[in-house]
Parts: C-alpha cells; structure tokens; sequence
C-alpha cells in the first residue's frame, strides 16, 4: 500500500497554502479546533461552567463540613 512521503506531504500543503492562504487557513483552523472541543464537550454530557460550579460547590460543602 502507497504511504506518502515527505515531498507529497509538502506538495499539498504548498498547493493548499496556494488556494486558501495562510490567513484563511488560520480560521479554518480555530474553527474546526473549536468545533473539536464543542463535540468533545457533548459527548461527554458537561460543559466548562457545569464542571466550574460543580467544584465551587464541592468547596462550599468541604468549607462547611470543617466548621
């Protein structure tokens, strides 16, 4: 089975630099990261401020559990 090497790797990286640019390939890029994390995130059933509230109230408790 065919693997590429190196210079086909840089062909099409030198081709796609060509069609998009480096500037749209840029926000091609922090989309698609950004669309990562929002499906990592729903697979997962929590968001960042669900996980955030949920250990400031664990704090809360453990706070006063010690009183």
């Amino acid at each position: 089975m065919w693997r590429p090497g190196i210079a086909e790797i840089l062909i099409v990286l030198v081709i796609v630099i060509l069609l998009f640019g480096p500037g749209r390939i840029a926000k091609i890029s922090k989309e698609l990261g950004s669309s990562i994390n929002a499906f990592k995130e729903g697979l997962s059933g929590e968001k960042k401020d669900d996980q955030e509230e949920k250990a400031k109230t664990d704090q809360d408790s453990d706070q006063k559990s010690e009183k």
